[in-house]
């Protein structure tokens, strides 16, 4: 059953379905940095996100402004990130991706257990930078929070792209990634590299954390449905594939919504397995994803 359908309702849909695509493409970024230079995912990613957000939380608990506190964060992670790559990754770099997998994996475990341990469980209320107040466009009433959480998507794809493009560190980022051994014959320090790739990926995936929570509740457990979102958003754009991380999450963001509010046997509890379903049929078709590559050997 088709729910009833309005056009001022529909564009509200849009602009949430977007604000969710928006933090389901800022992990899936943060999860495809890290992809490149691995070839692993990492299963810790949402853990990070949510102990950086955690850190914001406290920052703001002791007197500092949402957007005094933002920039801390974001160096914090980096710093956070790097540190996870030089002692817990480095030294496992040459280990089959399955062992990388279970490293991510128990640092998930450790991140989530140290969040209950200093911060306690329970959820609780996270104000975020924007108001939750609506502004009226065109008969629709889209909410300022929704729409300041796509422009720091937009301004964040925006800044890496040109920092990837047309800084040397940026190009040595993406050479380490693409090529390590032709890197470092040319002088590229590749262990750094990577290091500080992870570091941006810390960085990219704090940046969600504070977008979503205040859409729902800051907990220990907050990314842990994202971070399914996200992987699902990567695979969609294809894994080795920025702008598909961000493509993949928007338009998943947009068809949950979707699907959610106008095909009344779905609602909210099938929307995900629905949207899953579809990308598998579409990756059926196209294995790496819409801007993914595909690994090929002769037989």
């Amino acid at each position: 059953m088709l729910a009833s359908f309005t056009w001022s309702e529909f564009a509200e849909q849009i602009v949430s379905g977007l604000a969710d695509g928006s933090v389901y493409a800022s992990l899936a970024l943060a999860l495809v940095l890290i992809y490149r230079s691995t070839r692993a995912i990492n299963f810790a990613q949402g853990e990070m996100a949510t102990f950086s957000t955690f850190i914001a939380w406290s920052l703001m608990n002791h007197g500092l402004s949402f957007w005094e506190a933002f920039p801390v964060v974001l160096a914090i992670s980096f710093v956070g990130g790097v540190a996870v790559e030089r002692v817990i990754i480095r030294p496992v770099e040459q280990a089959p991706v399955l062992t990388i997998v279970i490293i991510t994996l128990g640092l998930a475990l450790l991140l989530n257990g140290l969040m209950y341990v200093i911060w306690g469980g329970g959820d609780r209320p996270f104000k975020g930078g924007f108001s939750s107040s609506t502004v009226e466009v065109a008969g629709a009433h889209i909410s300022i929070q929704y729409i300041g959480i796509i422009g720091v998507l937009a301004l964040l794809v925006v800044v890496l792209g040109l920092f990837f493009r047309y800084t040397k560190l940026g190009l040595a980022l993406r050479a380490a990634a693409l090529n390590p051994d032709s890197s470092r014959l040319v002088g590229v320090r590749v262990s750094w590299m990577l290091a500080l790739g992870w570091g941006l990926a810390a960085l990219v995936g704090a940046v969600a954390g504070m977008m979503v929570a205040p859409l729902q509740f800051l907990g220990p457990n907050m990314m842990q449905a994202v971070l399914l979102y996200a992987f699902a958003a990567a695979v969609l754009g294809g894994l080795d594939s920025p702008v598909g991380a961000v493509v993949g999450g928007l338009i998943l963001g947009l068809t949950i919504d979707l699907l959610g509010r106008y095909v009344g046997y779905i609602g909210s509890t099938l929307k995900l397995p629905v949207a899953l379903l579809l990308i598998l049929v579409f990756l059926f078709f196209r294995p790496g994803g819409l801007f993914g590559s595909v690994a090929t050997r002769r037989v």
